[in-house]
């Protein structure tokens, strides 16, 4: 099976941390293009005036910009020299996002965490990593804590 496009989703927790190394480690064998993902929720309030609305999605795309910043921080830096990648930020319900960005970018496998962040983004990445295990259009490794990445 040739892996020509790996992507990474990560939202900045320990466990997105782990998935993003071993999908670094994965890439750097396989010579594929690392495609580094975070989706930001909608936060939408069925009862918001328009005005509200309008204010809300310049807040969200301040709130993107700020997130691309972090990405090249906290995973960009990381990249080898000669690393073909992208830092992907998108906007919308995380796990949606994620199977649309798979299925039109022709992505031949795709890392995850088995969980993100602590509380309630526990309960919710977990439930990503577990539907995008279902639906992916693609070979899916999750990584767990704990478990290093095959060498």
């Amino acid at each position: 099976m040739p892996i020509d496009k790996i992507a990474c989703c990560v939202d900045f927790s320990e466990n997105a941390n782990i998935a993003f190394d071993a999908a670094v480690e994965m890439a750097d064998n396989f010579s594929a293009r690392l495609c580094i993902l975070h989706v930001v929720p909608p936060e939408v309030n069925p009862i918001m005036a328009d005005s509200l609305l309008k204010s809300q999605s310049e807040d969200q795309a301040s709130l993107i910009l700020k997130i691309e910043t972090r990405m090249q921080e906290e995973y960009g830096v990381r990249m080898g020299e000669n690393m073909d990648y992208d830092l992907v930020v998108l906007d919308g319900h995380v796990s949606t996002e994620i199977l649309q960005y798979l299925s039109e970018n022709e992505i031949d496998l795709v890392v995850v965490g088995a969980y993100g962040l602590t509380g309630m983004g526990l309960v919710v990445f977990g439930s990503v990593a577990k539907r995008i295990s279902h639906k992916a259009p693609c070979s899916v490794m999750i990584v767990r804590a704990g478990e290093k990445p095959a060498s």
